[in-house]
């Protein structure tokens, strides 16, 4: 497995709580990896250590062999970008200054906009579908409308790996696809490295070639989602029964959780107990 992106006997945590403690992690390059685990497992606190937004109190995150925390910000902000959750944009910004932010990484003090400054800000608006939108305040766009602009400036950015935290948070269905397959299509069409936190194990399973589930502080289990999402792995990981069948679309691993509900046709007893 190529990788581009590793720990080396990581420790991480905040406000004196150890999240992890010497974690080795590695990143397949040119593939689309996503953290899954229960709320407060430390998703996105990986996510940020691997983004150098957060420090960790020992070992080291290595980009392409060279320890972050040795990288200028401006080097690092070249090869590597991350979209947080829920940014904010400053009020009355359009979308095409704040797309225009994502090619700071590329100059000086003394450098000037150049003629590829624009062609990558025009590449992404439109790889995006937001340069209809460009004269638009990004605080006056629909949530969707939202997330593709804030894509479209990491896009700008041009890095080959992009960290992605809960990408899909807030919005509904329909937006929820629409960002995943423009995500699916960087990574098919332009190779790049998409890492990203997800909390809907169906749309990982279906958009993902790498599953890393968290547990405890530790990757309890990472590969392909066809060979590692089990019953077993959800139930532990989050601590949930459930029935794994398959996508009937995309063949991928399908989980249905146990609960309640309405049962049409069928008996509930029987359901659960697999009968």
């Amino acid at each position: 497995m190529s990788s581009s992106l590793r720990t080396r006997d990581v420790s991480i945590g905040y406000d004196n709580k150890l999240l992890f403690k010497d974690l080795n992690l590695s990143i397949p390059k040119g593939e689309i990896s996503v953290f899954v685990g229960s709320n407060g497992c430390g998703k996105s606190t990986l996510l940020r250590s691997l983004a150098r937004l957060l420090k960790p109190s020992e070992g080291s995150v290595l980009l392409e062999g060279k320890n972050l925390q040795q990288m200028s910000s401006r080097s690092l902000a070249t090869q590597l970008g991350i979209l947080p959750q829920s940014p904010v944009s400053p009020e009355g910004l359009t979308v095409h200054d704040l797309v225009k932010q994502g090619r700071y990484p590329h100059h000086s003090w003394l450098s000037r906009w150049t003629e590829e400054d624009t062609i990558k800000v025009e590449e992404a608006m439109k790889a995006t579908r937001v340069d209809n939108l460009r004269n638009r305040p990004v605080d006056e766009l629909s949530g969707g409308q939202r997330q593709r602009a804030w894509i479209a400036m990491t896009l700008a950015q041009d890095t080959n790996i992009i960290l992605l935290d809960e990408p899909t948070t807030y919005l509904d269905m329909t937006h929820q696809i629409d960002v995943l397959d423009l995500l699916y299509d960087l990574n098919e069409k332009h190779n790049r490295t998409i890492v990203m936190v997800l909390h809907d194990i169906n749309l990982a399973c279906r958009y993902a070639h790498n599953i890393i589930a968290i547990k405890d502080g530790a990757v309890f289990e990472q590969g392909k989602p066809e060979d590692i999402v089990s019953c077993d792995l959800i139930r532990t990981v989050f601590d949930m029964a459930c029935r794994v069948t398959t996508d009937p679309l995309f063949g991928t691993p399908h989980c249905i959780p146990y609960g309640k509900g309405r049962c049409i046709g069928q008996n509930i007893e029987k359901v659960m107990n697999g009968a």
